[in-house]
């Protein structure tokens, strides 16, 4: 247990790391505004690129990994949207905010360097694989759901679903992740190997994803903190690190991922709340508090739970 802990307890700590340099006074937030602007545009999909035009595959297939991360985010996004409207009473815009909350995983900032670290090169090709589409699924279905609780709030028409697969469509058609995943896979079809001094600037580039994303993200907490909806942000917190990863472990022994796969999908299910929560909280106008207390939440939280289940799997 001390070992896994060890290996799990710098991803945190690099968090703490760039929360302590805008706490100090150091950097501004606003570098590290800039800063995750490099991970997101530049340095992750270099990393995602590089992960898969060089991943070895051996035939499997992507749908039985899809199909078991998915089945528990379905699970954990349905248990926190009834516990918010059923249990707290809640109305239904509060309730896609709990579900997004329970079940949006930070696979960026933490899924990847926490499975770089712990499972390896084996690991990334699987979260590389299930990020293809992850962002594409958790958005076009939190959106979709908030405007459909939005309009029964409001009793108005609201945008068509057309309109809205359009706006993400073009919206993903744009997103660097997207486009480092779509140039790796073009690569590694054509089978045609990068120039060593082209290869040698990208792998630079990509081995700074995992610190940069940590350390941003820490210098970007100072957007969150406990600001409410605490009942509500308990129990979303308590499905995203215990309920979605234990259902996509079980989902994964049903379906026979291999136990490199199945290891990081379950580690990379457990991390903290992704700041998408916050995004489309944002962009609704509505359960600000919810979200920014559950990533609080989850974050503190989440190197002992990351531990716990990095322990159970050996």
């Amino acid at each position: 247990m001390s070992e896994i802990f060890s290996d799990v307890l710098p991803i945190f700590l690099l968090i703490l790391v760039g929360w302590l340099i805008v706490r100090a006074g150091i950097l501004t937030a606003s570098v590290g505004e800039a800063m995750s602007e490099f991970v997101f545009k530049i340095a992750v999909p270099l990393l995602l690129f590089q992960t898969i035009a060089g991943a070895q595959f051996h035939g499997a297939s992507p749908f039985r990994l899809w199909i078991a991360y998915f089945a528990g985010v379905a699970v954990a996004w349905t248990a926190g949207h009834l516990a918010a409207t059923r249990l707290f009473g809640r109305d239904a815009r509060i309730g896609v905010l709990a579900g997004v909350s329970s079940a949006f995983a930070n696979n960026v900032f933490i899924g990847l360097p926490l499975v770089s670290r712990v499972v390896g090169p084996d690991g990334i090709v699987a979260l590389s694989i299930l990020i293809a589409v992850h962002l594409p699924v958790m958005m076009i279905a939190g959106t979709m759901l908030m405007e459909q609780a939005e309009r029964k709030a409001s009793g108005g028409t609201g945008r068509s679903t057309g309109e809205l697969l359009n706006q993400v469509g073009r919206n993903l058609a744009r997103n660097p992740l997207v486009i480092g995943l779509v140039a790796g896979l073009v690569v590694h079809l054509i089978g045609i190997p990068l120039p060593a001094t082209l290869g040698t600037v990208v792998d630079s580039i990509a081995n700074t994803a995992g610190p940069a994303a940590l350390i941003s993200l820490g210098m970007a907490l100072r957007h969150y903190g406990l600001s409410g909806n605490l009942g509500v942000a308990s129990v979303t917190s308590a499905f995203k690190l215990l309920l979605l990863p234990a259902c996509v472990l079980a989902a994964g022994y049903l379906l026979g991922l291999s136990p490199e796969w199945r290891k990081a999908l379950v580690l990379t299910s457990s991390v903290p709340t992704g700041v998408n929560a916050w995004l489309i909280a944002n962009r609704f106008g509505v359960g600000h508090s919810l979200a920014a207390s559950t990533i609080t939440l989850t974050t503190a939280l989440g190197v002992v739970s990351v531990s716990l289940w990095a322990y159970m799997l050996g």
